[in-house]
């Protein structure tokens, strides 16, 4: 557990403090928050591996907070709540939340929801950081697949002999396939704009 950030957010005093003691006795480094707002500006400074909110808060909701924690910095969220109605927990599963715990709650009641919450974190980035692996590989091989296109036409030859070209090419500039690719693209559109 150890260099693993919480940040924490509780609107009420004595919950953030005896939530935040608990949770650093059980070795986590904690942010505490007052408000969805003080949440916010702590995660602008520093880098938190998951939030843990209360959902019913004055002013930004945990639920609102987690929704902007999540698309302006990456920060995955579960929930703590007073509460524990149907609906509330519908919301908090369709915000995002990772996991979600009634209080009253305790250290030994919180830190297995909260682990279990940090894999599920750690699952959605490795599958972030795939799906842009993916979508790169796939615009790399489009741009492949168009100056091989290029090679064709220019050249009358087959397929096999422009990928070989452009290979050679590459090597010879000392560059990324792709890289080479996109600059054959980009000449050719500049030669024959659209």
């Amino acid at each position: 557990m150890s260099n693993v950030r919480l940040l924490l957010v509780d609107d009420d005093r004595l919950v953030l403090a005896t939530l935040a003691r608990s949770l650093r006795i059980a070795g986590y480094e904690i942010e505490a928050a007052g408000s969805g707002e003080d949440a916010l500006q702590s995660a602008g400074s520093a880098h938190f591996d998951l939030a843990v909110l209360d959902i019913r808060m004055p002013g930004l909701s945990g639920i609102e907070t987690a929704d902007r924690l999540r698309a302006e910095y990456a920060i995955q969220a579960m929930f703590l709540s007073a509460y524990g109605d149907r609906e509330l927990v519908q919301l908090a599963v369709n915000g995002g939340g990772l996991g979600y715990v009634i209080k009253p709650v305790d250290a030994p009641q919180l830190v297995p929801a909260v682990e279990a919450a940090l894999a599920r974190a750690r699952d959605l980035a490795a599958l972030l950081n795939t799906k842009r692996q993916l979508e790169r590989a796939l615009t790399g091989g489009r741009r492949t697949n168009v100056a091989i296109g290029i090679l064709m036409e220019r050249h009358r030859i087959t397929e096999s002999a422009a990928f070989q070209m452009l290979r050679n090419q590459a090597r010879r500039t000392r560059c990324k396939l792709e890289d080479c690719a996109k600059d054959l693209v980009d000449m050719s559109d500049r030669q024959n704009p659209r």
